[in-house]
């Protein structure tokens, strides 16, 4: 973070000469838009030395920047947004004066070590958040993939082909490439709590809906506002994780939380094999992901604090107001007006225009879009290789799934292990973040990968001259290089460009869900017309070339960047 001027004395007498200077850490183009909004771009802190904190610092641009990019600028609630003249005050009151001095009626945090600053959360109370969270998240990716292993009983059940009944998979995932649009902005007005409640609940009827249809047409429409639902868990949990942990922790708990999103895909096949060759049949499948967001939902509404710095603050200002009777302590939150224009252009046109015009964005997008698709689609190919391939049956075929599992888990144990040469990295930079420094592991994932798709489909085609736990044991290398490419990609994403990184981020999640719902839709295609092994060249090629990716940009992001009008200079 650039160093931090010290302010002088100011114009408003509610200032004082002790207020910290946030104009050099913010971009020219966001500098404008707070002028324009008459936000100041001085912080108040509660005591003298908090000037000289960098972590206050940080989390007061963090605070401004993402309100502002998400949900638009804070407009002062004395105007209407028509310009026409105000109703009567009513009573026959008159208006009564503005209120002198506002800054001195705003709440703030006592410290950088006020208690109710979730980032001084006990570590108890944030494991048990982060755990919470972390089922939450692996139930929504659970119920994306387990509907792969009901596909065949739905499509003979509603007499319909294997890819409609695919559509019941790729709808999901469609749901969770729409649902971020909403959950972001939501969250950032709201607070992270209500937005995971909501999910969570919408989440768990919508599969109870998908358990109890009997038409086709049920099944679809519900498997995609299901999945709508379940993306505020994915849109959310990572906010929430960035809420309680800082610069030292923030990595660990993105690990867990990708763990999460990549592995719940690749379990859920398993246990909805079982299931649907049971006596419980594939509705079941549903029933026991609607169970588990229902928990979700309990946890959440039981345990969950809110962890979004500013809605604390409103929480603050509503409890003083009620002791002290004083109806004019409020926190900056309420200062927030939503406009719909802005809300629009901030989370529709904005991640449109970063995705064309940054180089970073548009090739960080592609490569996580095609991991991600490969992923979905090797649910539709595994059965290929091993339940035809092999002769395996419908349920022992799914476990080769494992060696994938085994492979994201070592991924994740070797993203931990890059964060100690990251934190160095930071420290070294004046405690400001060093993106390039995250692409270190994604370096080893793309190189990974498509070993892994060779072996896989080389081995896996030759079933007659190859034991089956050669291809299993490819999923270790494919395991690995989707959770190194991803995980590392994303948070690079998140790194560059810091207040743009909702934009960022929601870019990336609608084109990378799209390829995860188009993929499966050829997989299968695919695979029988141009065989297992040639499917499986194309795609490792493909792999190939955008290998080079984390390399380019390991050396030429800090320019790409510096070049950047989204990303700041950092």
């Amino acid at each position: 973070m650039a160093d931090v001027e010290k302010g002088s004395s100011s114009s408003d007498p509610s200032q004082s000469d002790d207020m910290a200077d946030l104009a050099p850490i913010i971009s020219p183009e966001m500098r404008k838009e707070y002028e324009e909004a008459g936000v100041p771009l001085k912080l108040t802190p509660s005591h003298p030395e908090q000037d000289d904190d960098p972590n206050l610092l940080q989390r007061v641009r963090t605070a401004i920047s993402i309100a502002s990019e998400t949900i638009g600028t804070p407009k002062q609630l004395e105007f209407t947004k028509s310009g026409q003249a105000l109703p009567a005050f009513g009573g026959g009151k008159p208006f009564p004066p503005l209120v002198q001095n506002r800054e001195s009626y705003v709440v703030e945090f006592d410290g950088p070590n006020d208690p109710i600053h979730p980032q001084n959360y006990a570590l108890l109370k944030k494991v048990k958040i982060m755990s919470i969270l972390g089922f939450a998240t692996f139930s929504a990716a659970w119920g994306s993939s387990i509907f792969s292993s009901a596909t065949l009983v739905v499509s003979e059940k509603f007499h319909v082909s294997d890819v409609v009944a695919i559509l019941g998979m790729s709808l999901y995932v469609l749901g969770f490439a729409s649902g971020p649009l909403v959950w972001a902005p939501f969250s950032e007005l709201s607070g992270r709590r209500k937005p995971m409640i909501i999910g969570n609940l919408g989440f768990s009827v919508f599969n109870l809906a998908v358990a109890r249809a009997y038409d086709l047409q049920t099944v679809l429409i519900c498997r995609f506002f299901a999945g709508f639902f379940g993306a505020a868990n994915l849109t959310v949990v990572p906010a929430a994780f960035a809420d309680i942990f800082g610069n030292r922790w923030r990595g660990t708990a993105m690990v867990i939380f990708s763990s999460a999103v990549f592995c719940g895909p690749l379990i859920a096949p398993v246990v909805g094999a079982f299931m649907v060759h049971s006596y419980l049949g594939w509705r079941w499948t549903e029933y026991l992901t609607m169970i588990m967001g229902f928990v979700a939902t309990a946890l959440t509404i039981v345990f969950i604090d809110e962890t979004y710095a500013p809605v604390v603050l409103v929480e603050k200002a509503a409890l003083l107001r009620r002791a002290t009777g004083n109806w004019s302590i409020h926190a900056r939150q309420e200062q927030v007006e939503l406009d719909f224009k802005e809300l629009i252009e901030k989370n529709f046109t904005r991640p449109v225009r970063m995705l064309v015009s940054e180089p970073i964005l548009l090739l960080i997008t592609i490569y996580t879009a095609f991991v991600y698709g490969i992923l979905y689609l090797l649910l539709e190919a595994y059965p290929i290789i091993f339940i035809e391939g092999y002769g395996m049956t419908s349920t022992v075929g799914m476990l080769p799934y494992i060696g994938m599992v085994v492979g994201e888990l070592l991924g994740c144990g070797i993203v931990l292990l890059f964060e100690p040469r990251v934190l160095a990295a930071i420290a070294a930079n004046g405690n400001r973040p060093v993106p390039e420094m995250r692409l270190e592991a994604t370096m080893i994932g793309g190189s990974i990968l498509p070993i892994g798709m060779f072996w896989l489909t080389w081995c896996g085609a030759y079933p007659e001259h190859v034991h089956w736990m050669a291809p299993t044991a490819s999923g270790v290398f494919i395991g690995a290089g989707i959770i190194l490419i991803f995980l590392s990609c994303i948070t690079y994403l998140v790194e560059s460009y810091l207040m743009f990184a909702a934009s960022a981020v929601a870019a990336n999640t609608v084109l990378r869900s799209a390829f995860g719902a188009g993929f499966p839709l050829f997989a299968t295609a695919m695979f029988h017309n141009l065989g297992v092994q040639w499917a499986g060249t194309l795609l490792g090629c493909i792999g190939l070339l955008l290998a080079p990716v984390p390399f380019l940009f390991y050396k030429y992001g800090r320019s790409l960047r510096k070049a950047s009008k989204y990303a700041p200079d950092i």
